[in-house]
């Protein structure tokens, strides 16, 4: 008995990249329900389509990882796998924050990229060997102190003060949390400035030691 066929769809803003990678997943036996070249395009055939699989780029007009994050948040059916060029550690990690189940560079073999698909339908998380290694790296580094969620003083966050806080604890600069997030920097302040007074410390040094429960 043969296999379903997977539901995609893609988004990439080079048409030659998207001829291609149609190319190969019809050749593995996927049907291409639509193609964009933005995120919002992504978005809209995402929530039109209810595919198996959004194959989304990273650095197409409105990036790829607002749409990654809005795919996993509205259609949890439906995993959300990255195919980029882009090897950098913040895209990876972030992609994976917004509810990718996969990421895997575009000089992946065209004949194992429908297996790949399959796999993330499957439960798991294909990823391109490189970024595999990434990951190893980061959790064999030294950590840095976690915060600890269920503390009572924690409980007071919200979840996005959760996650300023943690990039902050993590010794990103205002600006980096807000370009990680898609905030403005106005805005990462004002959270910080909630949670200092939901924790009612005066500052940010003061703030970490209470989440990391020292």
């Amino acid at each position: 008995m043969s296999e379903e066929p997977i539901r995609v769809v893609m988004a990439d803003d080079h048409a030659r990249m998207r001829t291609r990678i149609r190319e190969a997943l019809e050749v593995g036996g996927c049907v291409v329900c639509g193609e964009g070249a933005s995120a919002d395009e992504a978005v809209a055939l995402a929530t039109e389509h209810r595919p198996d699989v959004a194959l989304l780029d990273i650095h197409m007009p409105g990036n790829g990882i607002t749409a990654a994050r809005e795919i996993a948040r509205t259609l949890p059916g439906t995993a959300v796998v990255m195919l980029t060029a882009s090897a950098e550690d913040a895209d990876l990690f972030d992609s994976l924050r917004a509810g990718a189940s996969g990421y895997l560079l575009k000089d992946t073999d065209p004949a194992v990229l429908v297996d790949e698909l399959r796999s993330a339908l499957g439960g798991e998380s294909p990823l391109s060997r490189r970024m595999v290694s990434r990951i190893m790296e980061e959790f064999r580094s030294p950590a840095t102190p976690r915060f600890v969620r269920r503390s009572r003083a924690a409980a007071r966050l919200s979840g996005r003060e959760w996650e300023v806080m943690e990039l902050l604890g993590d010794g990103l600069s205002t600006d980096e949390v807000a370009q990680r997030l898609f905030l403005s920097p106005t805005t990462v302040r004002v959270h910080v400035s909630s949670v200092l007074r939901k924790l009612r410390v005066k500052d940010r040094a003061s703030a970490f030691k209470v989440l990391r429960g020292e």
